[in-house]
């Protein structure tokens, strides 16, 4: 998330912009390790399913939490230098390059510059795309391709799906704004590809004035923050993998109303999965909505309007850090909101950071007696 409540970020001093971006990929490493190693041991919203065998995450690939964590950091650093010497070799400073590396790969967000990338040239903005969408897939898929199996990456059916809704969202966008503006082509893609990248992968980057776009392109964006990016990776939201299984359950049940004596198993990826995997998923997408609510009317209880509440509720479950609404700008702060709103986000941003459920099992008091 690059959420912020500075009001002029470019004259912290560097060594506190340092400081934020150090978090920033602190964070994201231990949040990407906990998403491959400890969600699926726990059984989290379906993510028991990426401990089977059959899924070549567990078992196969690294039989270790240890090796496993050696790999992940390995991959890890190897991406964010890669964000680095991209980021120098297309003009931007070297102190700005290391910082905004850091936020970009961990999908943190935050930017030494209040105006964020917009300040930045076309070619920069192409390649912070690009890598928000690389440090936004799974983590195991890299381990794969270090050890010389790039093909499950390629057939992951979360992957696909995750490419496949960036670019017809980016697309929709895209025409939506050559045809309800006057603004060139190659910029409406450009400033659709960067902000909706930024939001479905929760990293909180912004270019541009978005909320400005049109209700259609808020629509989209509101969903694909709600979506967010794949599981194992250090992206929040609900993860296309949970919508994909929901969408699949979904199927299964128009298919039974159908046809009621037919025997019609929910399968993902060719594999059949079991009703306590769907389960979970339901669960999850049930806490999840419920927790969104709660949310965004005790916000809206602290004095904000409606609409920003639900959009302040919106950034801070998935962990998006995108501002929009009355009282914040896409590039700004939510330094307007009263206290007690922000002490609302700040823990409605760590429940979504760790995944709901798995908060709500920490704060159980069985949980402290057993």
């Amino acid at each position: 998330t690059g959420a912020s409540v500075f009001v002029d970020v470019d004259s912290l001093p560097v060594s506190v912009h340092l400081w934020r971006a150090m978090l920033n990929w602190l964070g994201g490493l231990g949040i990407a390790f906990v998403a491959m190693i400890f969600l699926p041991i726990m059984r989290v919203g379906g993510m028991q399913f990426f401990r089977t065998e059959g899924f070549d995450t567990f078992g196969k690939v690294l039989p270790r939490a240890t090796d496993i964590a050696g790999q992940l950091f390995f991959v890890y650093v190897a991406l964010t230098l890669a964000c680095m010497g991209t980021y120098a070799a297309l003009g931007m400073s070297r102190i700005e390059a290391v910082e905004h590396a850091l936020a970009t790969i961990a999908t943190g967000g935050f930017s030494p510059r209040a105006s964020s990338f917009a300040d930045y040239s076309s070619a920069i903005h192409y390649a912070t795309a690009l890598f928000m969408v690389l440090g936004s897939l799974p983590y195991i898929r890299y381990v794969q391709i270090v050890q010389g199996s790039a093909r499950p990456l390629w057939r992951d059916a979360q992957v696909r799906g995750y490419l496949g809704w960036i670019a017809f969202a980016v697309l929709s966008v895209s025409l939506w704004r050559v045809a309800t503006s006057d603004q060139a082509a190659e910029g409406a893609f450009r400033e659709s590809l960067f902000n909706l990248v930024s939001i479905m992968s929760s990293t909180g980057f912004g270019m541009g004035t978005f909320s400005a776009w049109g209700g259609f392109a808020i629509i989209v964006a509101m969903w694909l923050g709600i979506i967010g990016a794949c599981s194992g990776s250090s992206a929040a939201g609900l993860s296309v993998f949970r919508v994909q299984l929901m969408f699949a359950a979904l199927h299964q049940q128009i298919r039974r109303i159908h046809a009621p004596h037919r025997i019609t198993p929910i399968r993902y990826q060719g594999r059949p999965v079991d009703m306590d995997t769907i389960d979970a998923m339901i669960l999850y997408l049930g806490a999840y909505i419920l927790t969104f609510g709660v949310v965004a009317v005790l916000i809206l209880q602290s004095g904000v309007d409606f609409e920003s509440a639900v959009l302040a509720s919106w950034t801070s479950i998935g962990n998006i850090g995108y501002g929009l609404g009355p009282m914040v700008a896409p590039t700004g702060t939510f330094i307007d909101f009263p206290d007690v709103a922000k002490l609302l986000m700040i823990l409605a941003m760590v429940m979504g950071r760790l995944s709901l459920l798995s908060v709500f099992v920490v704060i159980l008091p069985r949980f402290w007696r057993g």
